[in-house]
C-alpha cells in the first residue's frame, strides 16, 4: 500500500513546489554524470500527461551556451547528453545553476528550468610551481614568517578546503592564517635559528590535501637558501588592502598607492615594488605598479560582467646584497556601472493575425535580459504604440505580446510594433526590438456602390450592344473577399416590382431582356434598341457580390430614362362619320364626304369670313415637341378663300364666299410636327360650294347617315329646276320638322322622367384639355389620365379629367337600362337645331355662322 501512495505523494509534492515557485522546476545532477543519465521527469513536472511530450513538441530553447542536457522525445525526461564539468561551466561560482527554457506548443507555453550541477572531488590541489626557492638570512629570528603561495583547487565547498603539511624537520613549520580575506594566507615559520655554516640549504616537501572523500593531494618542493647579512625585510602597514574601482575607469587610472618600510639602512633599506611572481600573466597585462611610488594603475578597460574581483599580490623588495621582501595583498572590487542596454529577443512569433482574432490572443513570446546587476539590471518593458497590442509578464524576463483591441484590416493592414525595454540605471539605458505584425483579411465588408441610385439618359433607337452606364462597387477586403462581380437582379414579375417594365396591354417584361451587366467591369449594355413609345422608364437593380466565403452583396438601383426621338410622322385620324380617308370633321354649316380616298365638304354661298368648314384631325406617337403638330395650307396659295388653323386644324373661310370662287375648291393641307428633322403628313380636301338650303340639306343628310351630296354645276340647272327643287325640299323640310319636333318633345319628356342618378352614374365623355394655338399646355387639377383621341394611340403627355360623377351601381342590368348620356344629349341638341333651322324659310337664305365641336 505504501508503494502505491509513494508516486502520488511525489506528484503532490512536485505540484505544491510548482505552485510555490511560480511555475519553475529545479533539478540537481552531479558533474561527470554519464550521458543518458536521467535528471528528472520533465514532462510530468510541467503538467503534461503521458504521451503528450512528443505530441506537443516539448523541447529546450537554446540560450547560446551548450547545456549538455536534452529532452527525450518519447518519455519527456531530461537526460544528460554530454560531459558535465562544473568547473568549466561555473568556475568557482557556487552554486552552479544552469537556467534553461522549455517550450511547449499547442498551446504555446514557456517554462523556466534550473539545473544545479553539484561538485565532486575530481580536481587535486595544484601549486603554482613544482619547486619554490626561498632565501633566508641567517639572522632571521625564530618565529619569522615567510609567505608562501598556497595551492589552488578547482573544486568548491568541502572538496576545495585545503590543509597543508610539511615534511619533518627541526627548523620550519607551516602555518595558515585567515585574516577575514577571501583566501587563506600560508606562511613558512622559522622555529629555530638558522646557521648557514651548518646547513646552507634546506629542502622540504610541502603537501596540500583537500577535504574530499577520498582526499586528493598536491606537492611542491621548497628549496631554502640561508643568506647572510641583510636581515630586515620591507614591511607593509597592512597585509591585505581592499580597493574599489568603477568598471568604466579609463586605462591608466591610478586606483591605489602602496607604501612599505625597511628598517635597514643604506642600500639594504631602499625599497621598490613589483607584482608578485604569483600574479598571472593575464593580470600583469591588466595592471601595472610604479616601482618607486607604489602606484597601481590599470592598463586596459575593466568589465564587471566579466570579472568582479581581482587579487593582486605585491612585493616590496630592498636593494641589499641579499635582498629581502615584504608582501601584501590588494583585493580589487570592480563596481558595476550601467553600461549594458537591455536586450529583447523574440522567442516565438505567430503571424499573420486574423482581423477577427479575439482579444487576448498571444502574438509573440519575448525574452528580455540585461547583463548589469542590481538596479542597473532591473528592466521595465512597454510596447509602442500602446494599442492594439500589450505586454503580459509571465516570468522574470519573459513577456507575451497579446492582442488588447479588435483589429480591422481595412483600417490598418500591418502593424510595426516596437517593444521597448528600460533598465533602472542612472541614466537609464534602453533597448528596442521591432516586430512586424501583418493582419490577414476576413470577408467582413459587403460591396458598396458609389451611388444608391444611378440615373441614366438614353436616346431611343440606340444600337444593340451600346453602353448605357457604368456602375462601380467598392469592397475594401482583399483578394477574393474584395473581388466583385455584377449582375442584374430580377426581383420578380408584376407591376411595381423592381427589375422590369410594364408594357402597353399589360405585358410584363423583365429588365434582363433589355439590358445586361458585365460581371467584371460593371458596364451596363443594351441588349436591344429601346423604343420610347414602348418604354419610357426602365428601372432595375444591379447586384454586386464578392467572392468571399460566405459571399456578401450590395445593390444599387439603375433608372434608365428613354429620350424621345422624332421617329414617328403625324397620322391622320379617320373621320367621325366612318368614311374612308383621313380624319376630317365637317363644320356646323357644311357637310363632308370621304369617298375613294378623297375628302369632300360642303359650304354655302355667302358664308361669312371665319366660318369653320371642316377640321383636320391628326396625332403623333412621339411626345413633347416631336408630337406638337401644326397645320399649313399647301395648295392653293395666295387667293384661296380658305385658311387652316395653325394648331387647331380647323378649315375656315378667309372671306365671304362668292360665285367667282367656283363650285369647288381643292385644298392640300400638310400636317407637320416640331421635331428635328420635322416629319409631315398631307391631306387633300375638296370643298363644294352650294346654295344655303342645299348646303343645309346636305349637312342634314350626312347627319342621318346617307351619303353626302355632290355639288351641282352652277350653269347646268335653270331657274325652273332650281325653284321646283326648292319647293320639293321645302315640303320635305316641313314634314321633317314636324316629325322631329314631335320626337324632340317625346325624348325631352323621357329624359325628365329618367332619374338623375342614373344619368350621372355613367363614366361620361372625357373632357379634353388641348394645346392652345400658341403652343402652351393646360393642366387639370383633377385626376390625370392618358388622352385617347378618337381611335388613335394614347398620349401620355396630355392631361385630361373626367367629371366627378358617382360610380355606377354594379351588375350588367344597370348598364343595359341606363341610356347613354352623351347620345341623349346629342339627339336632343340635333333635334332642337333642326327645328330652329327649318321652322322659318327665311333661314334658308341666311348665312350659317354656328360652330360645332365634338366632345373630345
Amino acid at each position: 500500500m505504501g508503494a502505491c501512495w509513494g508516486p502520488v505523494l511525489r506528484v503532490l509534492v512536485v505540484q505544491a513546489a510548482w505552485a510555490l515557485c511560480g511555475g519553475q522546476v529545479r533539478y540537481s545532477v552531479s558533474e561527470e554524470a554519464e550521458p543518458g543519465t536521467v535528471v528528472g521527469r520533465l514532462a510530468q513536472d510541467v503538467g503534461l500527461e503521458a504521451g503528450e511530450a512528443e505530441a506537443r513538441r516539448l523541447r529546450l530553447v537554446s540560450q547560446g551556451r551548450r547545456a549538455s542536457v536534452e529532452v527525450s522525445g518519447a518519455s519527456g525526461a531530461l537526460v544528460v547528453s554530454s560531459r558535465l564539468d562544473r568547473e568549466e561551466l561555473c568556475g568557482k561560482s557556487a552554486p552552479c545553476v544552469l537556467r534553461l527554457e522549455v517550450l511547449v506548443e499547442r498551446p504555446l507555453r514557456v517554462f523556466h528550468i534550473e539545473l544545479e550541477v553539484t561538485d565532486i572531488n575530481d580536481n587535486a590541489p595544484i601549486f603554482p610551481a613544482g619547486r619554490k626557492n626561498l632565501s633566508m638570512a641567517e639572522s632571521s629570528l625564530p618565529g619569522s614568517r615567510f609567505p608562501l603561495e598556497g595551492a589552488s583547487d578547482a573544486d568548491i565547498g568541502a572538496n576545495a578546503q585545503l590543509s597543508y603539511t610539511l615534511s619533518p624537520n627541526e627548523n620550519f613549520r607551516i602555518e595558515e592564517e585567515n585574516l577575514k580575506s577571501r583566501s587563506k594566507s600560508l606562511f613558512l615559520v622559522l622555529m629555530k635559528s638558522l646557521d648557514r655554516e651548518t646547513m646552507a640549504e634546506h629542502r622540504l616537501v610541502l603537501t596540500a590535501s583537500d577535504g574530499g572523500r577520498p582526499s586528493l593531494t598536491g606537492t611542491m618542493e621548497l628549496v631554502i637558501s640561508v643568506l647572510d647579512a641583510n636581515d630586515n625585510a620591507p614591511q607593509f602597514n597592512q597585509s591585505v588592502y581592499k580597493v574599489q574601482v568603477l568598471e568604466n575607469a579609463p586605462p591608466g587610472t591610478v586606483f591605489f598607492q602602496l607604501t612599505a618600510t625597511d628598517k635597514d639602512e643604506g642600500i639594504n633599506g631602499e625599497v621598490y615594488y613589483v607584482l608578485s611572481e604569483r600574479v598571472s600573466e593575464k593580470l600583469q597585462d591588466l595592471f601595472i605598479i610604479d616601482r618607486k611610488s607604489g602606484e597601481i594603475r590599470t592598463t586596459a578597460a575593466l568589465d564587471f560582467e566579466g570579472v568582479q574581483w581581482y587579487d593582486l599580490e605585491i612585493e616590496a623588495r630592498d636593494k641589499g646584497t641579499l635582498p629581502l621582501s615584504g608582501h601584501c595583498s590588494v583585493e580589487l572590487e570592480v563596481l558595476d556601472v550601467n553600461d549594458n542596454a537591455p536586450e529583447v529577443r523574440v522567442t516565438s512569433l505567430s503571424v499573420p493575425v486574423p482581423e477577427d482574432a479575439s482579444v487576448g490572443t498571444v502574438v509573440a513570446l519575448l525574452s528580455v535580459s540585461d547583463r548589469d546587476s542590481g538596479a542597473n539590471g532591473r528592466v521595465r518593458c512597454s510596447v509602442w504604440p500602446s494599442s492594439p497590442f500589450g505586454l503580459v509578464s509571465a516570468f522574470a524576463g519573459s513577456y507575451s505580446l497579446v492582442l488588447r483591441e479588435a483589429l480591422d484590416r481595412e483600417r490598418v493592414s500591418e502593424y510595426e510594433v516596437e517593444v521597448r525595454a528600460e533598465d533602472g540605471g542612472s541614466p537609464p539605458l534602453r533597448g528596442r526590438l521591432g516586430v512586424r505584425v501583418p493582419v490577414s483579411d476576413v470577408n467582413d465588408n459587403a460591396p458598396a456602390f458609389a451611388q444608391a441610385v444611378y440615373t441614366v439618359l438614353a436616346r431611343e433607337n440606340n444600337a444593340a450592344g451600346a453602353e448605357l452606364a457604368r456602375v462601380w462597387a467598392r469592397d475594401p477586403d482583399e483578394a477574393g473577399n474584395g473581388r466583385v462581380s455584377y449582375s442584374v437582379w430580377e426581383g420578380g414579375s408584376g407591376v411595381g416590382v423592381v427589375g422590369g417594365v410594364l408594357l402597353s396591354g399589360g405585358v410584363w417584361r423583365p429588365a434582363s431582356s433589355y439590358v445586361s451587366v458585365d460581371a467584371e467591369s460593371g458596364r451596363v449594355w443594351a441588349l436591344q434598341a429601346l423604343d420610347y413609345e414602348e418604354v419610357q422608364v426602365l428601372q432595375f437593380e444591379v447586384r454586386a457580390v464578392d467572392a468571399g466565403e460566405p459571399p456578401l452583396c450590395g445593390n444599387a438601383t439603375v433608372q434608365v430614362f428613354v429620350l424621345d426621338e422624332n421617329d414617328n410622322a403625324p397620322a391622320l385620324l379617320p373621320s367621325a362619320g366612318g368614311g374612308a380617308g383621313v380624319g376630317v370633321d365637317a363644320g356646323g354649316a357644311s357637310s363632308l364626304e370621304a369617298a375613294s380616298g378623297s375628302l369632300w365638304a360642303w359650304a354655302a354661298w355667302g358664308a361669312p369670313a371665319g366660318q369653320v368648314v371642316a377640321k383636320i384631325r391628326a396625332v403623333d406617337a412621339d411626345s413633347g415637341y416631336n408630337a406638337w403638330l401644326r397645320y399649313e395650307l399647301l395648295e392653293p396659295r395666295g387667293k384661296s378663300p380658305f385658311r387652316v388653323g395653325l394648331y387647331s386644324g380647323e378649315v375656315s373661310t378667309l372671306r365671304a364666299l362668292e360665285e367667282a370662287d367656283g363650285p369647288r375648291q381643292r385644298l392640300v393641307i400638310v400636317v407637320r410636327d416640331h421635331g428635328e428633322p420635322s416629319r409631315s403628313a398631307t391631306a387633300t380636301l375638296s370643298v363644294s360650294l352650294l346654295e344655303g338650303a342645299e348646303a343645309a340639306l346636305a349637312a342634314a343628310g350626312s347627319g342621318s347617315g346617307r351619303p353626302g351630296l355632290r355639288p351641282l354645276s352652277g350653269v347646268e340647272g335653270g331657274a325652273e329646276s332650281s325653284s321646283s327643287s326648292t319647293n320639293v325640299w321645302l315640303v320635305v323640310a316641313i314634314c321633317a320638322v314636324s316629325s322631329l319636333f314631335l320626337l324632340a318633345v317625346v325624348l325631352y319628356g323621357a329624359s325628365r322622367w329618367v332619374p338623375r342618378a342614373a344619368v350621372l352614374s355613367g363614366p361620361g365623355p372625357t373632357t379634353l384639355v388641348c394645346a392652345s394655338e400658341v403652343g402652351s399646355w393646360s393642366y387639370s387639377q383633377r385626376q390625370s389620365r392618358s388622352l385617347c383621341v378618337a381611335d388613335g394611340a394614347g398620349k401620355s403627355d396630355l392631361m385630361v379629367f373626367s367629371p366627378n360623377f358617382p360610380p355606377p351601381p354594379p351588375g350588367p342590368a344597370a348598364k343595359e337600362t341606363q341610356p347613354d348620356p352623351s347620345a341623349l344629349l346629342d339627339t336632343v341638341s340635333a333635334t332642337v337645331f333642326l327645328t330652329l333651322f327649318l321652322s322659318s324659310p327665311l333661314l334658308l337664305t341666311q348665312p350659317l355662322g354656328m360652330r360645332y365641336y365634338e366632345p373630345g
